[in-house]
């Protein structure tokens, strides 16, 4: 198959425009109204009766003839005849007259012949029969909303005070009139709509429906997270799939996933016509570059309509818009920041209109770029970037404006971007900072704008950076809202003389010209992991040089390769010989893995004989262990950030592990 070269990259603006060109709109969908809230309106809901539809009591009470009770207080009550009662839900069964009253429960309908209504707790009910009641002082009956008659049958009341035609009443159609406009067309349906709704006795509305996207991941090499997924073979799980569904649902649309498409062009070719038959947008993620294997866009060119490829994007270059057969179809590129970023500044805001879904307000912050960042290659880019506070105080304001600080904070902005194939590049982000083709640098200090993801973002409460540590990261689970970085030793010890994190884990020894703050420190054993046993009764670092075994080290980045570096010097002074002669003798030992627990998977996969790593880590996999020294961890922290928050509470949580407190 020939390599098929990307046409002139498009501009972000043409892909915009590319995108608005498709028709998303599912139509119109009549659901009922415990399924509304949420969806939008396509027609006005006008009222088919009073709301509510009669005359009623706002209070319990004694409904009456508001002129009978004119001049009445409490030293001269008015003295009226009880002829009856009403309560709510059934229909008056008298008509009053002068000088009468009806007992009455909130919401019940007022009789006939009353224009008013009294609350019980200014009255008095009274035995008729003692006519002397009249004379009584009120100040001696007053009961203090408790109805002294009630108890007695009495057949009429003391009323304290004077009422108005219409006091304490909610006549009908008071609250939404007939033929009133109640919601209008393009109405976001609220739980208050909905009680709206139920009070005018609707029980389905019209809505639109909200447009179904079929999501299409590409590629031979994934695999659905649950099932087995095998590394020898370059499989990786499926985060595309997953990420867009809720990137879809969360912009209102109705995701439906299709089975993964390989790099057959005639699989991938039924896959994708069968999701065009049943959505009104397909998205793929994958095969959109111009790499030899990626046909998907030969697909969309032979089958449909292709409007566009390539746009000057950076993460995002790839990316296809087009159509096929009646569906509108956008191509996302593969890695995952890649297809999250194009997705969600070109295509939510596309299922958003389609649904009726206003864009959600743009939250922002403004702070200092935490380092230097460069950038040369001509495209319009979307770096992710995290934010960290350097001052006591956490919170930013946020919400469609630029956040500042209380006065003692400043806002840090650092790029997150480990490459558009890292998950974590997001997971670890708090928003985008937007640069121009035009911009070859940003200066470190320079005032940036980060578009928050969502406006509920807040930055973390603790930032630190360092050693991947597994007693670490249980203090981690104690605090609230934290971030770490799992960087290494000497990148962590590297940014925090920078200033950017909070704090760092360093393990080994330190640099003395490290400005810097101790919080605490513990110590750990490390050593080699084996097998299950120690089968190859492997005894030290010895055994690794002088024999035919493999072995896996960490990175040059980790606390752990300086302990072992320092060994191997050690070793190399005992038996004179050249460091260099002794690494060469150890099989394996350039290949240097990040994690602290990653040298111990190879081990129990059968792909090493011994890795470099922790008796805590071989303990937990119930992994053999081969010590070889123990060494200190440090919890440091920026000088000028111990009055933060977030690192006091870490240095007391820190102190309460070393005293034994949980």
């Amino acid at each position: 198959m020939n390599r098929k070269e990307f046409r002139d990259l498009a501009s972000p603006e043409d892909a915009r425009e590319a995108i608005d060109s498709l028709s998303l709109e599912a139509g119109i969908d009549r659901v009922p109204l415990s399924d509304a809230r949420g969806r939008v309106l396509v027609a006005r809901l006008d009222a088919e009766l009073d709301v509510p539809g009669f005359d009623r009591a706002s209070l319990d009470g004694y409904a009456l003839r508001a002129r009978d009770t004119f001049g009445a207080d409490e030293a001269d009550p008015a003295r009226l005849e009880v002829v009856g009662e009403v309560h709510a839900g059934e229909e008056p069964a008298v008509s009053l007259e002068d000088g009468q009253v009806v007992e009455i429960s909130t919401g019940a309908v007022m009789p006939d012949g009353a224009d008013a209504m009294v609350p019980v707790e200014r009255t008095d009910r009274v035995d008729g029969s003692s006519s002397d009641r009249a004379n009584e002082d009120p100040a001696n009956t007053d009961t203090g909303g408790e109805t002294e008659g009630a108890d007695s049958g009495g057949d009429e009341v003391l009323i304290r005070t004077s009422v108005a035609p219409g006091d304490n009443v909610m006549f009908a159609g008071a609250d939404v009139a007939a033929g009133e406009r109640a919601l209008g067309p393009g109405t976001r349906i609220t739980p208050r709509d909905i009680g709206l709704l139920s009070a005018l006795g609707i029980d389905e509305v019209p809505v639109r429906a909200n447009p179904r996207v079929g999501i299409v991941s590409t590629g031979d090499e994934l695999v659905r997270p649950g099932e087995q997924v095998h590394s020898e073979r370059g499989e990786i799980y499926d985060v595309n799939s997953y990420t867009i569904a809720a990137g879809v649902e969360d912009a209102g649309g109705e995701a439906v996933l299709y089975p993964h498409a390989g790099d057959d062009q005639d699989e991938m070719e039924r896959i994708l016509r069968t999701a065009a038959d049943e959505c009104d947008l397909v998205v793929s993620s994958g095969s959109t570059s111009a790499s030899a294997v990626d046909v998907i866009y030969r697909v969309i060119e032979e089958q449909g309509e292709l409007l566009l490829h390539g746009v000057s994007i950076k993460p995002g270059k790839p990316m296809l818009i087009g159509r096929l057969d009646d569906s509108a179809y956008v191509g996302l590129p593969g890695y995952p920041v890649s297809a999250m970023m194009i997705f969600r500044t070109f295509v939510a805001p596309a299922i958003r209109r389609a649904a009726g879904i206003p864009e959600p307000a743009s939250a922002t912050v403004t702070g200092r770029l935490a380092r230097q960042e460069r950038y040369e290659e001509g495209r319009h880019r979307l770096m992710p970037v995290g934010v960290v506070t350097s001052g006591p105080s956490e919170t930013a304001r946020t919400g469609g404006e630029s956040a500042d600080t209380d006065g003692s904070d400043e806002i840090l902005v650092y790029p997150v971007d480990k490459g558009s194939g890292a998950t974590t590049s997001l997971a670890h982000a708090d928003g985008v900072v937007e640069i121009g083709p035009e911009t070859d640098y940003l200066e470190e200090g320079e005032p940036v704008t980060v578009t928050l993801f969502s406006p509920d973002v807040r930055p973390p409460t603790l930032f630190g950076v360092g050693e991947d540590d597994p007693t670490f990261s249980r203090v981690l689970d104690r605090l609230e809202n934290p971030r770490y970085l799992s960087v290494g030793t000497r990148p962590g010890l590297r940014r925090l003389r920078e200033g950017v994190p909070d704090v760092a884990v360093a393990a080994g020894p330190l640099a003395r010209d490290l400005d810097a703050v101790e919080l605490g420190h513990w110590e750990r054993e490390w050593g080699l992991v084996v097998r299950t046993g120690n089968p190859e009764e492997i005894e030290g670092l010895e055994e690794l040089v002088d024999r035919d075994l493999r072995f896996v080290n960490r990175t040059t980045d980790s606390g752990l390769r300086s302990s072992l570096d320092a060994a191997i010097d050690s070793l190399a002074a005992d038996r004179g010989s050249a460091r260099r002669e002794i690494t060469d003798s150890i099989d394996g030992f350039d290949l240097g893995l990040r994690a602290h627990e990653s040298p111990a998977r190879k081990v129990i996969a059968g792909d090493a004989n011994a890795g470099l790593g922790l008796r805590e880590t071989a303990d937990r996999l119930d992994l053999g262990f081969v010590p070889l020294g123990e060494q200190s961890v440090r919890v440091l922290s920026n000088a000028d950030r111990t009055e933060k928050t977030g690192v006091r509470e870490l240095q007391e949580t820190l102190e309460d592990i070393s005293t034994g407190e949980n």
